[in-house]
């Protein structure tokens, strides 16, 4: 008999006594689905059940990091479905990525509880407005623009103001601000002067340009992603009869990440919740980190003034992070300020003890990366998987070393942002061949001799590019190669699942992951900014570049910016299940002035340093000091443009030694050359052609042309094994030599 709703079942909590209960991301990949409403209970801690029956009047969840809301949250929705409390196509779930929708169904799915609608809060608004349109305007609705980049340009030119790249990136982030804030262009420079907030150009220039930019779209019918929710909002505002179509459509709401909710999201939630309260929000004051979008915490800080009813339940048992892991975490929001620090959760890690978090100091930013690559690569050896690795950074700017280090030593990484898992050529090509091979069954010669499923997948993607054992190096072939490998694992982990499944099934469950966007596993250490990295988990975090101006960085200039770029960091510490490693580097370039400090949020935390404020000297014992670079370069200072004299600090432009907008002196036919030769080294030794030298670094030697090994060794990205593997070829091409017999000579000795 089932619990009257909203009370919690009296069933035995011996399943979560006796550790049954799983880190968020750990459950099983095709778990069974429970029997009944009370087994959907099973497994969750006392504070996850209690979300779970809280079925009825607002609720509020403050989950901390790694405590199983998406777990809580999802079990709460099954649990009402499943106990008939709530109907499936009357819930709305909303979040902010579609991964994490995507997630959310995939779970809602496995619980039993299919048809909740599970939505991004934009793709909720489009999929109504949509909808509505015809009837609320008439017509088609206008053309969404995809990149508005573009159409900010062509605003600032017609209004006779020149913005260079970064000016550009900066006001069309303005002009989203502004949207998503509802702040008009009229209004733009009192909001920004009211507020002290540090503008990218003159507010006046701002304001001129985001006016013709709104009157260009308007001259060409297209809308952009924030006119979404502005015009669902306005249409709800204005007719009451769609307002209410939507409100008896939708009678329950679950807010994910309610932290990141900007005043036009809330301002949608609100029409689409009417005078009902029948919402449930989770969130954490102390993971916001998306201010600079217009996302605040008020809304998840001042719930209770605005539901005083309202059930709050707080999660902070730590399922993903040993207590190593958590004790820093809760050290770096230990020394918060602020009104969300108030409110911060302290993580109590459910799990076994691990290793200490490793902090090293490094001499510059190629020897940190290189020696980030080496840690990587003995971890690997030690059986950690490529792809529960990640390499976290403040900017996107930062990645582009770590590729060259970790393609260097041979180790398969992948740049997160990419492409969508089921939007791959390769794996587009899989499912069309899966799926053909399931509808000739029987009479395709390829399945003759596979017994079972995984055996028929590994035959199909066989003619794909799979094999068995995966292609040398990194690259496109390998990436490749991950892909249709993740497709094989999944077979597998299928077939173990739901014994007898048969190519069909299998097509069917890639046919509903790839609607949900639930990606299987891709092998490869993950490279990726901090802000990106929200939501995911990794068994090996490296935290890298952690020095003043990058953590915090630069432009954080108030108090609430400094404590939002700490709250960044927690995310980056919080990401880490198991091994955690925290470095700086004390100058950007080789020979450079060790001029740079660790960042202050370390301070107190690391070992040998004091907190800021106290006494003492920071650094010190238990610092380990990372080997300088590979390669013996000779002292210099900060690297400067050979055109133009201009400080670089672009890696792309270092490398190259001059400003991407200076004039090259590139010797064409050289790089051809060069190319070619690449080419050639690369199929020779089976590794992708980056492996030998990137595009930047052949760029760079044709441009200098050198005439010797020390001349060739001083261009980055030519590294001492590099200058002893291709050092003479390169040296012979550059003398307009051939070097076909050299490289003979040499194939047998890779």
């Amino acid at each position: 008999m089932l619990p009257p709703c909203g009370q919690p079942s009296h069933r035995p909590l011996a399943t979560w006594q006796h550790g049954g209960v799983t880190a968020a991301t750990h459950s099983s990949l095709f778990p069974q689905v429970p029997e009944s409403a009370d087994a959907v209970l099973d497994g969750l801690d006392p504070e996850q059940r209690e979300v779970a029956t809280a079925l009825h009047g607002p609720v509020c969840v403050l989950a901390g990091a790694g405590t199983g809301k998406t777990r809580a949250i999802t079990h709460r929705i099954a649990y009402g479905v499943r106990a008939g409390i709530l109907q499936p196509t009357s819930v709305l779930a909303v979040t902010f990525t579609n991964r994490a929708a995507g997630e959310m169904r995939g779970r809602l799915r496995q619980l039993g509880a299919g048809g909740v609608q599970a939505r991004t809060f934009h793709s909720a608004a489009l999929r109504q407005l949509q909808y509505f349109w015809p009837k609320a305007v008439g017509g088609d609705l206008p053309r969404l623009l995809e990149r508005k980049v573009q159409l900010v340009a062509e605003a600032a030119a017609r209004c006779r103001i020149r913005l260079d790249r970064n000016e550009l990136r900066d006001v069309t982030s303005e002009i989203e601000w502004s949207k998503v804030t509802q702040t008009v262009p009229a209004d733009y420079p009192a909001v920004v002067a009211k507020i002290q907030r540090d503008a990218p150009r003159d507010p006046a220039e701002i304001s001129q340009i985001y006016a013709m930019y709104e009157q260009l779209k308007r001259d060409r019918s297209v809308i952009d992603f924030e006119d979404v929710l502005l015009l669902t909002v306005a249409i709800l505002q204005d007719r009451h009869d769609i307002a209410d179509h939507v409100r008896r459509q939708y009678q329950h709401f679950v807010v994910d990440e309610y932290q990141d909710v900007s005043p036009l999201q809330q301002r949608l939630l609100d029409l689409w919740l009417g005078d009902r309260d029948t919402l449930c929000v989770v969130g954490d004051a102390g993971q916001t980190i998306y201010s600079f979008t217009g996302a605040t915490p008020d809304h998840l800080l001042n719930f209770r003034t605005r539901h005083p009813n309202a059930t709050v339940v707080k999660l902070v048992r730590d399922y993903r992070s040993t207590p190593q892991v958590v004790h820093l975490a809760n050290g770096l929001l230990g020394q918060a300020r602020g009104r969300a620090a108030e409110h911060r959760l302290a993580l109590v890690s459910q799990r076994e003890p691990g290793p200490e978090p490793v902090y090293t100091e490094y001499a510059d930013e190629p020897a940190e990366a290189e020696g980030t690559a080496r840690r990587i690569r003995d971890l690997i050896a030690a059986g950690v998987p490529a792809g529960e690795i990640a390499v976290l950074y403040r900017v996107n700017s930062q990645s582009e070393v770590y590729e060259q280090a970790l393609a260097d030593a041979g180790v398969p990484y992948q740049l997160r942002g990419a492409e969508r898992f089921f939007e791959r050529a390769e794996v587009r090509e899989a499912g069309v061949a899966l799926r053909g091979a399931a509808r000739a069954g029987g009479n395709d010669s390829l399945l003759d001799d596979a017994e079972g499923l995984p055996a028929e997948v590994r035959a199909v993607l066989s003619t794909k590019g799979w094999s068995p054992e995966p292609p040398a190096g990194s690259g496109a072939v390998r990436d490749r190669w991950e892909s249709l490998a993740a497709l094989v694992r999944l077979a597998e982990d299928f077939e173990r699942a739901k014994p007898g499944a048969t190519l069909s099934d299998l097509v069917a469950e890639l046919d509903e992951r790839a609607a949900a966007q639930h990606a299987p596993t891709v092998q490869g250490v993950t490279l990726a900014s901090l802000h990106s990295a929200k939501g995911l988990e990794w068994d090996a975090v490296f935290l890298v570049g952690l020095t003043e101006g990058m953590m915090p960085i630069t432009y954080a200039k108030t108090d609430e910016q400094i404590e939002e770029e700490r709250r960044l960091l927690y995310v980056g510490v919080t990401r880490a299940r198991f091994h955690l490693a925290l470095s700086w580097s004390l100058s950007r370039s080789p020979g450079g002035r060790a001029g740079r400090r660790p960042s202050r949020f370390l301070n107190g935390l690391r070992p040998g340093s004091v907190p800021l404020g106290t006494r003492g000297t920071a650094g010190g014992g238990g610092i380990e000091r990372g080997p300088g670079p590979v390669a013996k370069r000779g002292r210099r200072g900060p690297a400067r443009c050979r055109v133009c004299g201009k400080t670089l600090t672009d890696a792309g432009e270092m490398k190259l030694m001059r400003c991407d907008d200076c004039p090259s002196d590139m010797d064409e036919a050289l790089y051809e050359r060069l190319r070619d030769w690449r080419a050639v080294r690369a199929k020779e030794i089976g590794q992708p052609a980056y492996c030998v030298f990137t595009d930047k670094t052949l760029m760079a030697i044709a441009e200098a042309v050198p005439g010797s090994a020390g001349e060739l060794a001083g261009i980055s990205g030519v590294g001492a094994r590099k200058l002893d593997r291709f050092g003479t070829a390169v040296l012979a091409i550059c003398a307009g030599e051939t070097v076909e017999d050299e490289l003979a000579d040499h194939v047998d000795e890779v």
